[in-house]
C-alpha cells in the first residue's frame, strides 16, 4: 500500500533517533492518493514524486485485487478498502485525499462516509453525473446494458498478454488511450502495470476486474455528493471527454482547475497535474482558516 516511507515513527520502531531527513518528512502534509481503473498506483510515480516533495505519499498499488475487498454493486468494498487503508497508513491523522477518475469517486465515497479521515480531497477527471443521467446508469445496470455505457465492452477485449516490456511499450503507444502518455509515464505503466507468468507479461489489473469496476459504478453519486462536507476541489482535462459529457460547471461547490490533455491527463502531463493538485491543496487549506 505504502509508495514511499515516510511516517514519522518510523525511525524510532527501527530503534534508531530520527534524522535530519526524518524530521524534514514530519513535517510534510499526509496525502492518500487513488488510482484510475486499470491503471496501478506505481505509474503515477511522476506525479508522485512531485507532490512528494511537499506530502508523505501513501496509496493502495491496485484496486480491485485484494479478495477481502471484492468489487461489488456501487463499490462499497473498494471505499471500504480505502477508509482502512487511510487509518493504517496515518493513524488517525487527517489526510488530503487525492483521486484518479475511479480513485476520485472512491475518495468522494470515502470522504462523505468518513469525514474526519479528510483534511480536504481533489477529485482528478471524476466528474459527478446529476440525478437523472444517475436514473439511466442504474437502469442499464439493471436491464444488462452497462457494457454499451460505460468503457466495460471495450475493456472486456483488450489485449492483457505481451512477450516482453518492448513489444508491450511498442503495443500501447499505438493505441488511442496511450498515445499521449508522457514517455517516463509509459515507462512506468510497462515497468509497473504489467507481471511476468509462465514467460509472459500480463496486465497487473486484470480485465475482467477492470471491467467488473464499470459494471458496478454507482449509479447514486449525486445522492452522495450532496452530503459532502470535506473542503473539495476538481481537477479536469482540456480535452477529456468524461468532462466534456458530464460538463466542467456540473461540479458545483468545488475549486475547480482545468490542464492540459484528457482523461489520463495525470499521466499525459503530470507536473502540470502536480501544480494543479498542490494550487488547489493550499486554498482548500487556507479558505478553511
Amino acid at each position: 500500500m505504502r509508495l514511499r516511507p515516510g511516517l514519522p515513527h518510523r525511525a524510532a520502531r527501527r530503534g534508531r533517533r530520527p534524522g535530519r531527513a526524518d524530521r524534514l518528512n514530519a513535517r510534510k502534509s499526509p496525502l492518500q492518493f487513488s488510482h484510475a481503473n486499470g491503471f496501478p498506483a506505481p505509474c503515477y510515480a511522476a506525479l508522485l514524486g512531485a507532490l512528494g516533495r511537499r506530502h508523505r505519499i501513501g496509496a493502495i498499488e491496485a484496486i480491485g485485487t485484494d479478495a477481502r475487498y471484492p468489487v461489488t454493486d456501487r463499490w462499497l468494498h473498494l471505499v471500504e478498502q480505502l477508509e482502512d487503508a487511510i487509518e493504517c497508513e496515518w493513524r488517525g491523522e487527517p489526510v488530503f485525499g487525492v483521486g484518479h477518475s475511479l480513485g476520485g469517486y472512491l475518495t468522494l465515497l470515502a470522504a462523505v462516509r468518513r469525514p474526519e479521515l479528510f483534511r480536504a480531497i481533489v477529485l482528478l477527471d471524476a466528474p459527478v453525473i446529476g440525478a437523472v443521467k444517475g436514473r439511466l446508469l442504474g437502469a442499464s445496470k439493471r436491464f444488462g446494458i452497462v457494457d454499451r455505457v460505460t468503457p466495460a465492452g471495450a475493456t472486456r477485449d483488450r489485449r492483457s498478454h505481451w512477450p516482453s516490456r518492448e513489444d508491450a511499450k511498442v503495443h500501447l503507444r499505438s493505441r488511442k488511450l496511450f498515445r499521449h502518455f508522457a514517455e517516463e509515464c509509459l515507462d512506468d505503466y510497462v515497468r509497473h502495470g504489467l507481471l511476468g507468468r509462465q514467460g509472459h507479461l500480463h496486465l497487473r489489473i486484470d480485465p475482467a476486474i477492470e471491467c467488473q469496476i464499470y459494471r458496478t459504478v454507482p449509479h447514486d453519486m449525486a445522492r452522495h455528493a450532496r452530503r459532502l462536507q470535506v473542503p473539495a476541489g476538481f481537477v479536469g482535462g482540456a480535452d477529456s471527454d468524461v468532462v466534456r459529457l458530464v460538463g466542467f460547471a456540473a461540479m458545483r461547490g468545488y475549486r475547480k482547475r482545468k490542464v492540459p490533455g484528457g482523461h489520463l491527463f495525470p499521466l499525459e502531463h503530470p507536473r502540470e497535474a502536480a501544480a494543479a493538485i498542490e494550487d488547489l491543496l493550499q486554498e482548500l487549506e487556507g479558505a478553511k482558516s
